[in-house]
């Protein structure tokens, strides 16, 4: 296991610069994703860790020793990349074990250490294949235990699974949250994929336009996003965002209704809501948002409900429970409960959670 450092790194493509100051700490034994939108950065600063591109400022260290100039062989790092890149006239073992062969490993111990990936992947049995004889969860197994046999002090994946179909992808979630379990690995995750860094990581990065917006566990960035972007980004479907109108007192107007906020949120703009913390109600309730429900998505544990308030263009998302049996096109009412509502100044940044992060520990 080992820690990773990285402070003011930074990293320009000529005169463009994709990553503007990252610091960050990753913890030994410590699974990290990191996630954002395309273009953000996130793979590039793969790349760095792992030393296929070069820094062009700052500092990364691996467990205290400077690495910027440590070539990518000898940085105790094994990167699993999106495609399998396999050898197809080579059979699983010969697959996995080929690195080790290279730097001049005894065969006994070659066998030995694909012996234990391939238990731990549970593709023991299929040793013998080739990769054309092989799914393709089996050969992103494979692939991971190409770089498990190495016994890497750091493991970095990119984007592993998305070229796998859905079925499989939440197969091989599986298979990589046991490998996590067992080796103990410092792990660092490249996805676009929410659900992949919610269940598997530890800490998940937010990148931005090659900033770092927040690092923190699955569930504080969930309740507690520091700005409008995380909150947005995080989540799915996405937080509803409604802008708030004229102030009344602690009363805000706003499509469709009104809603009294917490008091002491001088520079509040904006309201989020996440899709789960609304109901749909009979229209005309008091201290609810009057719109038209425009469509309704069943997925048997849960109903979406898409609602079309008066002056604005956004359809507010409404997650409910089970089966609902919903006339499209009439009029509801969406009850919200203020304290629910996370609160945004006009620059982004929060300014009122939903959710305080303490009452996770509870």
């Amino acid at each position: 296991m080992s820690r990773l450092e990285l402070k003011d790194v930074r990293k320009s493509f000529g005169t463009t610069e994709v990553l503007k100051g990252i610091d960050l700490t990753v913890e030994d034994g410590e699974f990290v994703a990191f996630v954002g939108p395309s273009g953000c950065g996130k793979s590039t600063l793969l790349r760095l860790i792992c030393g296929l591109d070069e820094i062009t400022a700052g500092q990364m260290a691996i467990d205290r020793e400077i690495v910027n100039d440590v070539p990518p062989a000898k940085r105790g790092i094994a990167m699993v990349f999106q495609s399998y890149a396999l050898y197809p006239h080579m059979s699983v073992a010969q697959n996995m074990g080929y690195a080790l062969r290279l730097a001049g490993t005894p065969k006994a111990e070659i066998e030995q250490r694909v012996l234990a990936a391939a238990k731990v992947l549970r593709i023991a049995d299929y040793l013998e294949r080739k990769p054309r004889q092989l799914s393709g969860g089996q050969r992103q197994r494979v692939a991971i235990g190409r770089a498990i046999v190495r016994e890497p002090r750091i493991f970095l994946f990119d984007e592993p699974l998305s070229n796998l179909d859905a079925a499989l992808r939440v197969e091989m979630r599986i298979e990589i949250a046991r490998m996590k379990e067992r080796l103990g690995t410092t792990m660092i995750y490249v996805t676009h994929d929410q659900i992949e860094a919610m269940t598997l990581a530890d800490k998940i990065v937010v990148l931005n336009a090659g900033r770092v917006e927040q690092v923190g566990s699955p569930l504080e960035l969930y309740n507690a996003p520091v700005n409008r972007f995380v909150a947005g980004f995080i989540g799915s479907p996405k937080m509803n965002f409604l802008t708030l109108g004229a102030r009344h007192g602690d009363s805000y107007a706003l499509p469709g209704g009104e809603i009294a906020l917490r008091a002491g949120l001088e520079g509040a703009t904006t309201i989020g809501v996440r899709p789960e913390h609304l109901e749909i109600v009979e229209a005309g309730r008091s201290g609810t948002l009057g719109g038209t429900l425009t469509m309704t998505e069943h997925l048997g544990s849960d109903t979406y409900a898409y609602v079309a308030l008066p002056g604005t263009e956004d359809l507010l998302v409404v997650r409910l429970s089970g089966e609902r049996a919903l006339k499209t096109n009439q009029k509801v009412g969406v009850a919200l409960d203020p304290g629910m509502a996370h609160v945004f100044a006009a620059d982004g940044t929060m300014l009122a959670s939903a959710r305080p992060v303490a009452l996770e520990a509870a």
